[in-house]
């Protein structure tokens, strides 16, 4: 919890120091602020110091509340805080919470802070079950506080669990279904990953775009008795004051817009509410005590005032603020666009990076081939040209006994014997001398041939080695500037230079980039049925996923109400179409 302390516009030490000072706790959605007060100090004194702690400018909607006899009670701004009914007790704690709610907070919650703070003021509402939220909306509006918290969604990052620590559907929800955490987990990560490219910002004003449409929205209720002394429930809200039975807090028997009242007025413990028409009657009712009679009555005043409020012209703060804004958001536009450009960039260049080791490696794999393919061409070569020689030798040899067949010959004829049968042994062996002769010059010439044959495979070994060294070398060549080190300075030139600059930007808007974004904000006015189209779509489908897991017993009143106010098409934007603006008055007194 943070703790901010202060020593303006007349605060000192958190210390008493001899009963001038008295330490104040103020407990925002977020964090807890603490200041020493003087005892003179007014509730407007102590307010703006928090609005300015705080960096709030859109104070209009805020307050600091406290508790008293367990009734609520909003500090006064013009009495001194310890002449009012606070606690007397040190340190002295006040919320500080939205005490007004707008009716579109698209349109009328400028600043980033005050969305932040309504969203977890509405959020919190939401999951303590203070607002009735139905199921499939529930979900939803789950989706889009985890956008808020956590930003884009990323399979890798959030993995299933990351969310089993998180508060996000009301007990209601989780008790009314046949569903385990995971499966919880697994419906609202479904939306939450269809939200990608939202900022918190956007998530959060998203998120209170869904709650203001929910029945109970901004809705402070009181137990109050009409006339008759029938119990009835009030409501009171940005549109106007409405009347509720005490068991059904959704649907309002009657409503009395802020342009349909022509005079609300206050005696003791009565209220009377006069009907712009003056036939209608006049509704009048009371409550049992005088700190709810006096809270009703700011409330009104407040709400009576903003309604007003708003359909005048922008004061020239609110213009301000607004042109400030509509400034802000195009900067950071502007930026998320360049961010997006550099990521994209950085993207291609990692693609780029990765194509190119990827060839590296087919390179690589290619002049390993390449190699092995070279040393078997040399081992066939050393192994042919070992044949050729042994077949060259044994050529030579047979050749040597071809011709000493060939002496052995003319000895014979040279020698002939006298004796015919020496003759006819003669003739007998010089015919098979003859034909050894005869085979073993076949047999040379086959074996002089195959030597000449195992000559041109030596060759051809040869030449495929010479090829194989040739390509090697070629692929060689070719790996040359992808074996360097991809580092980010050793890139191609034509790739993109993305290093990032952590110097502050500064933009030039131009009246052509404000028309511009004055034409894309009107594209979205445009967009917006649809847009709300596929809103209801997406709860439809929700409700239809779900639907089958229900437990019908474990359904609570407020469901039954809000499932019969569905099936017959009521909703709250039906119950306040017609709530418009007619430039009437209304006169509260007391």
């Amino acid at each position: 919890m943070a703790r901010v302390l202060a020593s303006k516009m007349g605060f000192t030490s958190l210390r008493r120091t001899q009963a001038r000072t008295f330490r104040v706790r103020i407990v925002t959605a977020d964090a807890d602020l603490e200041f020493g007060c003087e005892v003179k100090c007014k509730g407007r004194d102590l307010f703006d110091l928090v609005c300015r702690t705080l960096g709030l400018r859109e104070t209009w909607f805020f307050g600091l509340q406290y508790t008293i006899k367990d009734t609520m009670a909003w500090l006064k701004m013009d009495k001194r805080v310890l002449d009012q009914d606070v606690p007397k007790e040190e340190p002295l704690v006040l919320n500080f919470l939205a005490k007004f709610y707008p009716e579109n907070a698209e349109e009328e919650l400028v600043q980033d802070i005050t969305q932040h703070l309504f969203f977890l003021q509405v959020k919190k509402k939401i999951l303590e079950e203070e607002v009735y939220c139905p199921p499939e909306a529930s979900v939803l509006l789950a989706s889009y506080a985890v956008q808020a918290k956590y930003g884009d969604y990323h399979p890798n990052v959030h993995k299933p669990g990351f969310l089993a620590q998180e508060e996000l559907l009301p007990k209601r929800v989780i008790n009314l279904y046949q569903m385990t955490a995971e499966m919880w987990e697994e419906r609202i990560t479904v939306c939450y990953a269809e939200h990608r490219g939202r900022t918190r910002d956007e998530a959060e004003i998203e998120y209170l775009k869904i709650a203001q449409d929910l029945e109970m929205y901004g809705v402070n209720y009181f137990f109050i008795r009409n006339k008759k002394g029938t119990d009835l429930l009030l409501g009171v809200d940005a549109l106007g004051l409405h009347i509720y039975d005490p068991d059904n807090k959704l649907t309002p028997k009657i409503s009395f817009p802020w342009n349909e009242i022509r005079n609300i007025s206050y005696s003791d413990r009565e209220f009377a509410i006069k009907p712009l028409d003056k036939k209608a009657d006049v509704f009048k009712f009371n409550s049992s005590k005088l700190r709810v009679n006096k809270l009703i009555l700011q409330l009104c005043i407040g709400n009576h005032d903003l309604f007003m409020r708003r359909r005048k012209v922008d004061s020239l703060e609110v213009q301000q603020m607004k042109a400030q804004a509509r400034e802000e958001k195009a900067r950071k536009q502007m930026e998320r666009q360049r961010l997006d450009r550099e990521k994209r960039l950085r993207e291609e260049a990692e693609r780029a990076r990765d194509e190119l080791e990827r060839r590296l490696i087919q390179l690589q794999d290619e002049a390993l081939m390449a190699n092995e393919a070279l040393l078997r061409s040399e081992e066939t070569a050393d192994l042919l040209a070992e044949k050729a020689q042994i077949a060259e030798e044994e050529a030579k040899l047979l050749a040597q006994k071809a011709a000493e067949a060939e002496q052995e010959i003319q000895r014979i004829k040279v020698t002939a014997i006298r004796s015919e049968e020496e003759k006819r042994l003669i003739e007998q062996k010089k015919l098979e001398a003859e034909m050894l002769a005869l085979k073993m010059a076949e047999e040379s010439e086959r074996r002089a041939k195959e030597a000449e044959q195992l000559k041109q495979d030596l060759q051809e070994a040869r030449e495929s080695e010479r090829r194989a060294k040739h390509k090697l070398l070629e692929i060689t060549s070719k790996s040359a500037y992808p074996v360097r080190s991809l580092s980010p300075g050793s890139l191609p030139p034509d790739l993109p230079n993305l290093s990032f600059s952590t110097e502050c930007l500064s933009f030039d808007f131009k009246d052509t980039d404000m028309k511009r974004l004055s034409m894309e904000i009107e594209k979205e006015k445009v967009e917006y049925m649809e847009k709300s189209k596929h809103l209801q779509e997406q709860l439809n489908e929700l409700k239809t996923e779900i639907e089958s897991l229900k437990l019908k017993e474990r359904e609570t009143h407020l469901d039954i109400l809000h499932n019969e106010n569905t099936e017959r098409g009521t909703s709250k934007q039906s119950n306040f179409k017609k709530v418009r603006y007619q430039g009437c008055t209304i006169y509260i007194t007391c």
